[in-house]
């Protein structure tokens, strides 16, 4: 019994090391996203082309995208760790295999791609930022 515990309990750090690398790439992303930001609105700074405004639109969109996708991923990995804690014979749970780590399994719900890219933990940070490019485009583009 002892060594089935050992094994549940390196199972789960397995999952952990995950949970927090998907987590390190979303706060890596945003990190991208805003220097990639900051470079074009210095470059528009000494070069006033109101193009420099518009294309970033689409690149902080990606990113939410991209961010969406990995908090995504997060999810369906604390759902297998909340599983493997309570990994026995007489409970239905998706994750039946001890080691097994398949998000596949997890779908629907809060594992959803669309309900997690909409969250309210990532949609106003990307929302605020491509709305104030559009303000910044139609209030630099009326002068």
């Amino acid at each position: 019994m002892t060594d089935l515990n050992s094994y549940s309990m390196q199972h789960r750090e397995f999952v952990q090391t995950t949970i927090i690398r998907m987590n390190t790439i979303s706060f890596q992303l945003k990190g991208m996203m805003i220097t990639i930001l900051a470079a074009f609105l210095a470059i528009y700074a000494t070069n006033p082309k109101i193009i420099l405004i518009v294309i970033p639109i689409p690149i902080v969109t990606t990113f939410w995208f991209f961010d969406a996708y990995y908090l995504q991923l997060e999810r369906k990995f604390r759902g297998i760790y909340n599983d493997i804690c309570n990994l026995t014979p007489e409970k239905d749970i998706k994750t039946k295999k001890l080691f097994e780590m398949n998000p596949k399994l997890y779908t629907g719900g809060n594992y959803n791609y669309w309900k997690v890219l909409f969250k309210s933990s990532i949609t106003p940070f990307y929302i605020i930022i491509n709305l104030s490019l559009v303000v910044s485009y139609f209030i630099l583009n009326a002068n």
